[in-house]
C-alpha cells in the first residue's frame, strides 16, 4: 500500500541578525539601508504576512518606476514566490495581493511628484518603501499622512534603501551615522529616536517629551506636538547579514568588488559618505601607457560627443577610438576641437576616412524628436556616406556619472590602455577631474564609447 508523502513545510522569516531586527522593532519609522544584498527587500515583503489574517489590512509597496517593479527578481516577482504560500492570490493587472481573509496588499510605483496625489484619499495601515532615497523627501512625508487605520494595526512606515549622500534619507538619518568614516555607529544600530516634523524642518529627541519640547521651542503648540510625535530607528545591512545569498550565488561578492570605486564603496561597504568626485571616478595611474594599438582583429568605434561653436569658452567637439579585443580596451586617438558646425563637419569626414569603413561612427544624440532625426539623417546621408554610422541616444541612460560608471570600474581594473600621443595629457587631465571639471567632453566620449562597443553596432572586423 502505497501511503502518501508528507507535506513539505517551509519557514517563512527573517534570518538571524539584521533582517530580524528590522523586523523587530516597535519604530513608527524603519529604514533598512546599507550595502547591496543585506536581504532588505525580502525583509520588506515579509513585512506585510504578519497582518494577513485581518480583513481589514491595507498595505501598500512603492518602488519609483513601474518597470523596476516588475523587473525579473524585482518587488513583484519576488512576492509571488513569498505571497503564493501563505494563501494570497495575485491581481496582476492591478498589481495587488488579495488573501482569504480579505487583506489586500498593494504595489504603486511614484514616479513623478504629482503622483502622490492618486492617494490622497486612501488610507494604509503599512506604506514599503522599496529604495526609498529614489523618492523626493516631498513625496515620502505626503504619504506618511495616508499613514492612518481602522483595522487595529497600529500604522506604520518600513523602507529600504542604499546609501546616498545626496539624499534626504542622509539627512533623516544623520544621527546613526559616523559622518568621519561613512559608516554606521554600531551602537546606534537599531536604537529609536523620537521627532516631530514642522513643515520641513525635523525636532529630534532621545525620548518623546524631548522631541515635543524641541518642537514647542520650535514655535508648535504642545499638543499637536505630542499628537504628532514619532519614533524612527535606522538599520544598516551588509552582504554578511545575507548568508541565503552567499550560499545561493557565492560569485555575488566579486560582482560587488568589480564595481567602480565609489558604487563599491557604497554598495559593499555600506559607506553613506562617499560620492562622485574628481579623482574618485578615474585616476591617472589607472591608466596604462604602451606604444602599440590593439590587435588588428579588435573591434572597434568611433565615438562623437558633438558640439557646435568656435569660441574657447564652449564645449568640445571630442571623438574617441576605442578598441576591444579579449576583454581589454584600447583608447587608440581621441580627437577634441572647437569648431563651428561645417568644420565639425569636416573634420568628423577627415577623421573617418583616416580610420577607415571598418571603424563603426557612433554619434551622440541629444536632441529628441525631428531635430535630433534630421541630424542622424545629415550625417549618414551627407558627411559620412558608406560609413556604418548610428545615434548614440543618451535619452534615459541616466546622469554621465551614471554613464561612466562601467567605464570607471574597467579602468580601475587595470584593463584599460592608453596608445601614447600627445593627445595623452589633456584627455588624463579630464578624466582626473571627472565629473567636477566644467570641460569633460572627452571622457564623456570615451565613456560613450565604452558603452557602445558593447551595444554589438559594428562596421567590418579588419582582419
Amino acid at each position: 500500500m502505497t501511503t502518501a508523502a508528507a507535506p513539505v513545510r517551509r519557514r517563512i522569516g527573517p534570518q538571524p541578525g539584521r533582517q530580524s531586527l528590522f523586523l523587530g522593532t516597535p519604530a513608527d519609522i524603519a529604514i533598512f539601508g546599507g550595502a547591496a544584498g543585506g536581504g532588505k527587500s525580502y525583509a520588506l515583503l515579509l513585512e506585510a504576512i504578519r497582518h494577513i489574517h485581518n480583513p481589514g489590512f491595507r498595505a501598500v509597496y512603492f518602488r519609483r518606476t513601474s518597470p523596476e517593479l516588475r523587473a525579473p527578481g524585482g518587488l513583484w516577482d519576488t512576492s509571488r514566490a513569498l505571497y503564493s504560500l501563505v494563501g494570497g492570490k495575485a491581481r496582476d493587472a492591478l498589481l495587488e495581493w488579495v488573501f482569504p481573509s480579505g487583506a489586500r496588499v498593494k504595489f504603486n510605483h511614484l514616479e513623478h511628484a504629482q503622483d502622490r496625489y492618486a492617494h490622497q484619499g486612501a488610507q494604509y495601515a503599512l506604506i514599503c518603501w522599496d529604495e526609498v532615497n529614489h523618492f523626493t523627501g516631498q513625496v515620502f512625508w505626503y504619504l506618511v499622512s495616508r499613514n492612518r487605520s481602522t483595522c487595529g494595526v497600529r500604522p506604520y512606515i518600513r523602507a529600504t534603501c542604499n546609501p546616498d549622500p545626496d539624499s534626504w534619507v542622509a539627512a533623516f538619518i544623520s544621527w546613526w551615522i559616523d559622518w568621519d568614516t561613512g559608516t554606521p555607529i554600531p551602537e546606534r544600530v537599531g536604537k529609536l529616536r523620537w521627532f516631530v516634523r514642522i513643515g520641513d524642518a525635523t525636532c529630534w529627541g532621545s525620548t518623546p517629551d524631548e522631541a515635543v519640547a524641541e518642537a514647542v521651542q520650535g514655535g508648535l503648540d504642545e499638543q499637536s506636538a505630542r499628537a504628532s510625535v514619532l519614533s524612527a530607528t535606522f538599520i544598516p545591512a551588509t552582504l554578511a547579514d545575507n548568508p541565503a545569498l552567499l550560499e545561493a550565488d557565492p560569485g555575488y561578492r566579486a560582482k560587488l568588488a568589480a564595481l567602480s570605486y565609489v558604487d563599491r564603496m557604497r554598495l559593499l561597504e555600506g559607506n553613506w559618505r562617499v560620492r562622485e568626485s574628481a579623482g574618485l571616478m578615474f585616476k591617472r595611474e589607472w591608466f596604462k601607457l604602451e606604444d602599440t594599438r590593439a590587435p588588428s582583429d579588435a573591434v572597434r568605434v568611433r565615438y562623437w560627443d558633438l558640439a557646435a561653436h568656435a569660441h574657447a569658452k564652449a564645449d568640445e567637439t571630442a571623438g574617441v577610438l576605442l578598441a576591444l579585443h579579449n576583454g581589454a580596451y584600447w583608447i587608440e586617438d581621441v580627437v577634441a576641437v572647437r569648431e563651428r558646425p561645417l568644420g565639425v563637419e569636416q573634420i568628423v569626414r577627415q577623421t573617418a576616412e583616416a580610420d577607415g569603413r571598418d571603424v563603426a561612427i557612433h554619434i551622440e544624440q541629444e536632441a529628441v524628436g525631428s531635430v535630433g532625426e534630421h541630424l542622424m539623417d545629415h550625417y549618414r546621408r551627407d558627411v559620412l556616406p558608406g560609413w556604418s554610422v548610428y545615434a548614440a541616444s543618451i535619452r534615459g541612460a541616466g546622469s554621465k556619472v551614471q554613464r561612466a560608471k562601467p567605464a570607471s570600474a574597467a579602468v580601475e581594473a587595470g584593463l584599460v590602455t592608453l596608445r601614447r600621443a600627445p593627445w595623452n595629457g589633456r584627455f588624463l587631465d579630464q578624466a582626473q577631474g571627472f565629473p567636477e571639471l566644467k570641460f569633460d567632453d572627452q571622457v564623456d566620449a570615451f565613456c560613450g564609447a565604452f558603452n557602445a562597443v558593447h551595444e554589438g553596432k559594428f562596421a567590418f572586423v579588419s582582419v
